[in-house]
C-alpha cells in the first residue's frame, strides 16, 4: 500500500486550487470576451434570420436614396440601409455624422427589434471617398452577385 505523506497532500490540495482558480479565470474571460463581440451582419442576413434579436451588432450598407427620414419634432431619423440584394430599415435617434448622406455607406451598431427595423445607438459614416471597412464592402459585392449586378 503506497502512503501518502502530509506534505504530498498538501502540495495536491495546492495544485488543485491553483488549477481550479486558473480555470475559472480562463472561463470568466472567455465569456466576457465573447459577450463583447460585435458581430457584423449584411442586410441580406438578417433577412435570413441569422441576426440575434438579442444582442448588440453591427449593420452596414448604403443608405438607400430616398430613404432618410427626419422629424421635426425630435432628432428621431429613419432610413434604409441596403446591400444591392436587400433593405434594412433604421430607426435613429441623435445626431448623425457629418458624413452621413444617402449612397454613403455606413455601419450602424444597435439591436435588431421584433418589427424587424435595426435600432441603433450609433452610426458610423467611412472617412473619405475611397475607403469602405471591408465587411461592408463584402456584403456590397455578395448583394450584387445575387443581384447579377
Amino acid at each position: 500500500m503506497i502512503r501518502v505523506s502530509r506534505q504530498h497532500k498538501k502540495r495536491l490540495a495546492i495544485l488543485f486550487i491553483i488549477l481550479a482558480g486558473v480555470g475559472i479565470t480562463v472561463s470568466l474571460a472567455i465569456t466576457a470576451f465573447s459577450e463583447n463581440m460585435l458581430y457584423f451582419f449584411s442586410p441580406t442576413q438578417i433577412l435570413a434570420g441569422e441576426a440575434p434579436q438579442n444582442r448588440v451588432i453591427r449593420v452596414g450598407g448604403l443608405v438607400s436614396t430616398g430613404s432618410v427620414k427626419r422629424a421635426t419634432d425630435s432628432l428621431k431619423i429613419n432610413f434604409e440601409v441596403n446591400d444591392h440584394a436587400n433593405t434594412v430599415s433604421v430607426q435613429y435617434t441623435g445626431i448623425l455624422p457629418d458624413l452621413f448622406r444617402e449612397g454613403q455607406g455606413i455601419v450602424a451598431i444597435g439591436r435588431m427589434q421584433t418589427n424587424g427595423t435595426f435600432f441603433a445607438d450609433e452610426v458610423l459614416a467611412k472617412h473619405d471617398e475611397t475607403y469602405m471597412p471591408p465587411e461592408v464592402a463584402d456584403a456590397l459585392k455578395k448583394g450584387k452577385e445575387q443581384q447579377g449586378i
